[in-house]
């Protein structure tokens, strides 16, 4: 009796030493299996200096639960810098949390050498997003995207979405964005002046060049759903050129959702915008 009493208290204590090593196995799996937030900062998808690109990833992402927002920032196409999204990266983080995110550097026209004449904004964009889809993989995150912007990089984000998207453009997001750069010409003297330069002419002189940079021209029914917000006393970019881009999206019937800001202008206050990221998630819904 006491031998056998021996063997059971033997059996279960290498049962139990043998579960717990396995549990602790498992844990250890589990755990270098989560990924580490990791930050990558001015990644080349490109020759050209401005090419470049910063990279948010969060912690624990995968391939198939981690989307990703990319933005473009503004600047009329002659100025600012990736830079911008630093400024709203924890509203976007609260908004949509959970997201990789991606802000990325385009080439800018330069008024005294009048390199990156428009399209190279457009084509940079391009090139940017078929950069982002090489690296899912490496970078574990899904191939539903985001797309958004503000001001010129509102306008970039429309134009890609609506005239050279791809399936995985799965929504836009514009702050007060130019939309159809035709009608927006002769706005004010610095409209005139600085779309004269970017686009090589004028409206009459290039015609087509006008024409294939506004979004409003590529709307169709099979196009992403569209958020996009605008302010009432906007004087850099009109609000008539979100609501030209609203009776666009009408016409073509794509899911879109315009809200106007009563009272502010070409940029937002920090709760305004909070509150505009919280529509935004709620309009695009999970993925």
């Amino acid at each position: 009796m006491k031998q056998k009493s021996l063997f059971t208290r033997s059996f279960l204590l290498l049962f139990f030493s043998a579960f717990f090593l396995f549990a602790c196995s498992i844990d250890q799996e589990n755990s270098s299996e989560i990924l580490p937030a990791l930050e990558i900062s001015n990644t080349s998808y490109g020759a050209d200096p401005r090419q470049k690109m910063d990279i948010f990833l969060p912690a624990g992402r995968s391939s198939d639960k981690t989307p990703v927002l990319i933005y473009i920032h503004g600047g009329a196409w002659i100025d600012g810098d990736k830079s911008e999204f630093v400024q709203v990266k924890p509203l976007v983080e609260q908004a949509f949390p959970g997201f990789a995110m991606i802000s990325l550097n385009y080439r800018l026209y330069d008024f005294v050498s009048r390199q990156n004449r428009f399209p190279a904004q457009e084509e940079d964009v391009k090139s940017a997003l078929s950069f982002v889809r090489s690296k899912l993989a490496e970078w574990n995150v899904s191939d539903d995207i985001l797309l958004s912007g503000a001001s010129a990089g509102a306008h970039l984000a429309l134009l890609h979405g609506l005239k050279n998207r791809e399936s995985d453009i799965r929504g836009l997001i514009a702050f007060f964005p130019p939309t159809d750069l035709t009608s927006l010409f002769g706005f004010n003297n610095l409209t005139t002046l600085g779309l004269t330069e970017i686009m090589g002419g004028t409206p009459q002189t290039v015609p087509t060049v006008y024409q294939n940079a506004s979004p409003v021209n590529f709307a169709s029914s099979d196009d992403p759903p569209t958020i996009f917000f605008h302010g009432e006393t906007d004087q850099v970019v009109p609000i008539s050129q979100s609501e030209r881009l609203e009776t666009a999206l009408k016409n073509a019937q794509i899911r879109h959702q315009f809200i106007r800001v009563p009272n502010q202008g070409h940029g937002f206050t920090a709760e305004t915008n909070a509150s505009l990221l919280r529509q935004a998630k709620t309009f695009f819904g999970e993925f």
